[in-house]
């Protein structure tokens, strides 16, 4: 006579597919963002060439113009990997420079990568609004008396 396993198969599949879950949510989940054109179309574009409108049409719309100045247009694109819950690590990151001259023309270009990047601490301070602090009660009972009525 053979001996049977104790344990029934469904067990052992239940098992498998949790610890199948469980793997899954520990792949790292991917996200890219931004406007980065392909190496090769941003090679197309030639200072003292191309202009805005040409530069448009072969790249694409900015990401983002320089606040100051029209001048300055930045093309960003980011990848970020998230492994489950934890905060998202940057993997790659470059911006596409493109500075036009006074007649519109394509004065220059440059690649940033991740590495020519900086990291900032934003400041935590609370700008302070005029007005007034109102309790519970002062919110709700405010308005009363305040309307109009059809007769007026």
């Amino acid at each position: 006579m053979q001996k049977v396993c104790s344990t029934p198969r469904w067990r052992e599949a239940l098992a498998i597919c949790a610890a199948s879950v469980a793997l899954l949510g520990c792949s790292p989940m991917i996200d890219t963002r931004g406007n980065l054109p392909d190496p090769e179309t941003v090679l197309q574009v030639q200072p003292g060439v191309h202009d805005r409108n040409q530069v448009v049409s072969i790249l694409g719309t900015p990401s983002t113009v320089a606040t100051f100045e029209d001048n300055t247009w930045y093309y960003i694109s980011r990848r970020t990997e998230r492994i489950a819950f934890f905060k998202p690590e940057v993997v790659d990151q470059q911006v596409l420079v493109v500075k036009f001259d006074d007649d519109g023309l394509v004065s220059e270009m440059k690649v940033y990568g991740l590495e020519d990047s900086q990291e900032i601490e934003p400041v935590d301070r609370v700008t302070p609004t005029a007005g007034r602090e109102l309790t519970v009660l002062q919110q709700l009972f405010g308005n009363i008396g305040r309307f109009n009525t059809a007769d007026q």
